[in-house]
């Protein structure tokens, strides 16, 4: 009895001490986000530094420091999980995103970022598998199979769209910034359904029907992800607007947004849909729809925590990925033969620069040939920084070379121990230098003249966009139809056929304002408040 008594009270204190290494390894993390937002505010005018390179170096000096205090044996206080990754972090940096974009211009290159998001990562793919499959047995870096090869070139086919957001402006260059960071939307999603692709087919049993079963699969999922967002964005917007919850509480209305936002990627999840696809057009609706149907406090609320919370999210990955790069763990099983994971690292490296060379530059040619006016096309110079701008990988790389090369987050083979090291190298090279380079590379190539400062004039005035709110916050002078070109009606055919886009903008704001708004709500709609003049006369739009 004694004995049984003893052991229960030494359980006890093992937890005790577990759950109070816990809270310390939380106050040190927490310290640290304190420290990266407060260094990246004193950074905020450097050319070449943004907070994702600030958190990922603070991130690395800290497990420097942790290494050396714990005798070199482990270098972090949290350790990378991809539930952490997907479920938690990822969400609110890519609704926060759909919420913030501004979608005229998003739509308007639609079918590019298509092309770049979807052909141009399945050619990456492609290219970084045949190079992989050709060098690494070169290198002798241990039993790879077919699988692993084709994982390969999915994990690095996945661009980093958390730090586009840093190092691309919305603002001075709309265009780029649509189309890399839309590529890069598409991209993820893309690279993540042909990452699980390849896990679930019976690669022993090739034939050419798993290419087409892999398209109609694609596709299924591309249209399902995307209608399950905007449903959820359009019921969010029903519900908030038929019974003006905000009468009786703000805060009921901004809780609800944000709740449907995160079931709309729960949902996605659970249906085996892509859940980033399907919270980026629900962030979309939710701007277009939702967000004009609360209160202004709700809405300058709302826009600054969803802000907020994708900030959060962003600093903490790359704080996480600094940290995580050092476990002792990962580099012991190559430390015998640090040249073989330099040498992986660096042909990787070569293989996702020729990889997105690959399809920037036909693509682009492509989509130059559907475009009739010069000031639409992708000039060479832009070219250069969409390929320099998508060569970034981040998180998303890394949780899928976890999940592919390594059991219960731990490695037990030399060729996955180098695998996951190589990632970690490209991670951290990549994201380090082609992100210090690329605001100098903007200024270099795309000089900021008036005529940008004219395009981003127009561009800015899309009142639909949550990020482009001024004071007042919905003013009738923001609500204007001043973002829709003055395009007329096309008289032919070939009038249709040569401004498709103006075209069919037109139509869908025809469309939108006779039968999406009236039951929707949206731009125009003006919430009941208690006492107001429109609760009194009964009057819901202006």
């Amino acid at each position: 009895m004694v004995f049984e008594i003893s052991s229960v009270v030494s359980k006890l204190q093992m937890v005790s001490t577990s759950d109070h290494s816990s809270v310390v390894s939380m106050n040190l993390f927490v310290a640290l986000l304190c420290a990266c937002i407060v260094i990246g505010h004193l950074l905020e005018e450097n050319r070449w530094m943004n907070e994702s390179i600030t958190a990922l170096l603070i991130g690395i000096s800290t497990g420097v420091v942790i290494l050396l205090f714990s005798g070199g044996k482990s270098s972090h206080i949290l350790v990378f999980s991809e539930d952490l990754f997907f479920i938690y972090l990822l969400p609110p940096i890519i609704f926060n995103a759909g919420f913030q974009v501004k979608k005229k211009q998003f739509f308007v290159n639609f079918m590019t970022i298509i092309l770049f998001g979807a052909i141009g990562t399945l050619i990456s793919c492609a290219v970084i598998t045949l190079g992989a499959s050709q060098i690494f047995e070169k290198l002798d870096i241990g039993p790879l199979e077919l699988g692993d090869y084709l994982a390969i070139g999915a994990i690095f086919a996945a661009t980093d769209s958390v730090c586009t957001l840093q190092v691309l402006n919305q603002d001075e260059t709309p265009l780029l910034y649509s189309l890399v960071f839309g590529e890069g939307v598409v991209n993820d999603a893309t690279s993540v359904v042909l990452f699980n692709a390849i896990q679930s087919f019976d690669l022993n049993h090739i034939d050419p029907s798993i290419a087409l079963h892999f398209l109609g699969n694609f596709l299924y999922l591309f249209v399902a992800s995307t209608m399950l967002g905007v449903l959820t964005g359009l019921l969010s917007a029903y519900i908030i607007k038929k019974l003006y919850i905000g009468r009786h509480s703000t805060d009921r209305e901004v809780a609800l947004m944000m709740l449907m936002a995160y079931l709309s990627y729960m949902l996605a999840e659970l249906c085996y849909l892509s859940g980033i696809l399907t919270v980026f057009f629900c962030g979309i609706v939710m701007s277009h729809y939702t967000w004009h149907n609360v209160t202004e406090s709700s809405r300058i609320t709302t826009k600054h925590s969803f802000a907020t919370l994708s900030f959060v999210a962003e600093i903490f990955i790359f704080l996480y990925v600094g940290m995580d790069a050092l476990d002792i763990e990962k580099w012991k099983f190559v430390s015998d033969s640090p040249g073989t994971s330099i040498a992986a690292s660096s042909v990787l490296l070569g293989l996702v620069l020729v990889g997105r060379a690959a399809f920037v530059f036909p693509l682009s040619f492509l989509s130059n040939l559907a475009k009739k006016s010069p000031n639409e096309k992708i000039s060479f110079r832009q070219q250069v920084i969409i390929w320099w701008a998508g060569l970034m990988r981040g998180a998303v790389s890394m949780a899928l070379a976890y999940n592919q090369f390594t059991m219960s987050g731990h490695t037990s083979l030399r060729s996955n121990a180098v695998m996951i090291t190589s990632t970690i190298t490209v991670v951290l090279f990549s994201t380090v230098v082609f992100g210090l380079m690329t605001k100098p590379l903007i200024r270099l190539l795309l000089p900021h003249t008036p005529h940008h400062k004219e395009i981003n004039i127009v561009i800015a005035t899309d009142a639909s966009t949550p990020k482009s709110a001024t004071v007042p916050l919905l003013g009738s002078a923001q609500d204007s139809e001043v973002d829709i070109d003055p395009i007329h009606r096309p008289s032919s055919i070939r009038a249709l056929l040569r401004t498709p886009t103006h075209t069919v903008h037109r139509l869908w704001r025809k469309f939108d304002d006779a039968f999406m708004r009236p039951v929707f709500g949206g731009r125009g709609f003006v919430p009941v408040e208690p006492g107001s003049p429109s609760e009194r006369n009964g009057h819901q739009w202006r």
